[in-house]
């Protein structure tokens, strides 16, 4: 038997290149699924990255109007130096050069009110929906919150001198950068206190909740209120 070795060379030459090809179309492949997956990961990071950033979460905009967000910034909003929450409200709060209110839910159709009188922001809502406002402001000294409101920080809240009071089971989340803060809990409040506070005061009742964890305090002064006992005059027990 005679053989073609210039075929059988050109054959296994030939069949080499094509398993070069073949490789090189196969890790092209492989790079290409890599670089899709890994473009996938980037956009998913960037997207939670933006979720957490911003922290409003979309189910505290549920209110829409033909499928689209609604929210109303209102004007003539200056001087704010106290902000005073009642009711199911959602209370977002940060520093700003200017002072701004933006309120998301459709306001003007709800039983709302935010008014602006004498450097106090007073926001009310006592519909079953929470409405979610967003505050900025560049002097704020006082932060009361009553009934269900949730007040959060948004950003690092900077003041000299910043007085917070939670009353009913109202909650606060504060990532603070202040000189002097004084935080008062009452009734069955919760509040999460983070940031850099230099003197800070913290009075608070049996039933009520706060974590200062982490928070970095040059002073902390904490006290507990004791619920006071009603005082009976000898009288009020003779006529039991």
């Amino acid at each position: 038997m005679v053989y073609n070795y210039g075929a059988i060379v050109y054959f296994v030459f030939a069949g080499g290149k094509l398993a070069v090809a073949l490789n090189i179309e196969n890790n092209k492949h492989t790079l290409i699924t890599k670089n899709i997956t890994t473009m996938k990961t980037t956009i998913l990071t960037i997207a939670i990255f933006f979720a957490t950033v911003f922290g409003i979460s979309q189910s505290s905009f549920a209110a829409t109007t033909n499928g689209q967000q609604v929210s109303t910034i209102l004007s003539g909003v200056t001087s704010i130096n106290e902000i005073e929450v009642h009711g199911n409200v959602e209370l977002y709060v940060s520093d700003g050069t200017t002072d701004k209110v933006k309120v998301y839910n459709n306001y003007y159709a709800e039983n709302a009110l935010v008014q602006n009188e004498n450097g106090v922001l007073r926001i009310t809502s006592y519909n079953a929906q929470k409405l979610v406002v967003w505050v900025t402001v560049s002097e704020l000294s006082k932060i009361s919150a009553f009934d269900n409101a949730q007040v959060k920080s948004f950003g690092k809240l900077s003041s000299i001198d910043l007085d917070v009071k939670l009353f009913d089971r109202a909650s606060a989340q504060l990532d603070m950068d202040s000189y002097a803060a004084s935080i008062t809990l009452n009734d069955r409040t919760e509040a999460s206190l983070t940031g850099k506070v230099d003197a800070a005061k913290v009075s608070l009742t049996p039933s009520s909740f706060i974590n200062t964890k982490n928070l970095v305090a040059a002073h902390l002064e904490t006290t507990v209120k004791m619920h006071k006992m009603p005082h009976f005059h000898d009288t009020e027990f003779a006529s039991l």
